[in-house]
């Protein structure tokens, strides 16, 4: 049996997260398609395993534990399989950079497509996507992050960090070549960080296997056609 149920969409995008924590950590879970989460969506909010508005959620099969929230999940996961740095501090670093993660989906999808992109929209904001770059490269330089060697809170090893800044960038840039070049460009620190971690074999095999599930699909749906669109 798996260790874990999860419940997100067929695309990468903010369940890409949970996986990759999941595959890094090596366990096991079953992916529950569309019809369940819209099933589980629509109960009412008393008979659903934790109350929450949409995906992912997260089932601990072994402790009996449901969570929403991708970034509440990753810091769980975290606790959980022995990925977060010792000290309050880092932790919560750990937690910023999740968050920040969070944030950059919102901003590349215009907050779920609320609105659509347009050529106008992503001239303006790419200036904008740089800067998250530049964010991320200055948390990890404070410590001790280059771009041959070290990690984003300055561990020995890759934790929830470091996991989720290299399928935040890696996951985009596969996707969408412009937005590769961007990154490369911006930080060869955070896109070499990027690529070490993402080259370990199990998320190595998780990306191989995102691509076999979900084609070359990112978001999905209207939002990600005019993020298409703009890139062409």
């Amino acid at each position: 049996m798996a260790d874990f149920d999860l419940y997100y969409w067929p695309v990468p995008f903010r369940g890409q997260f949970v996986r990759g924590i999941l595959a890094h950590g090596g366990c096991s879970w079953d992916e529950h398609d569309a019809n369940a989460i819209e099933e589980m969506m629509g109960r009412d909010v008393d008979k659903q395993p934790i109350g929450f508005m949409g995906p992912p959620v997260l089932i601990d099969r072994d402790r009996g534990f449901a969570i929403s929230q991708m970034p509440t999940i990753a810091m769980y996961l975290g606790e959980r399989l022995d990925l977060l740095p010792t000290t309050s501090e880092s932790r919560a670093l750990t937690a910023k950079i999740v968050n920040d993660a969070n944030d950059v989906l919102d901003e590349l999808t215009l907050d779920g497509g609320r609105e659509m992109w347009t050529i106008e929209k992503w001239d303006k904001f790419v200036p904008r996507l740089q800067r998250w770059i530049n964010i991320f490269e200055d948390t990890g330089a404070r410590n001790g992050l280059s771009a041959g060697s070290g990690f984003m809170l300055g561990t020995e090893n890759p934790g929830v960090a470091d996991i989720v800044t290299s399928i935040l960038w890696i996951t985009v840039a596969d996707r969408f070549s412009v937005i590769r070049r961007i990154i490369e460009d911006t930080s060869p620190t955070i896109w070499s960080l990027s690529k070490r971690v993402g080259d370990t074999a199990r998320l190595a095999a998780l990306n191989q296997k995102s691509f076999q599930d979900y084609g070359n699909a990112y978001c999905g749906g209207e939002i990600e056609k005019s993020l298409r669109h703009v890139l062409a």
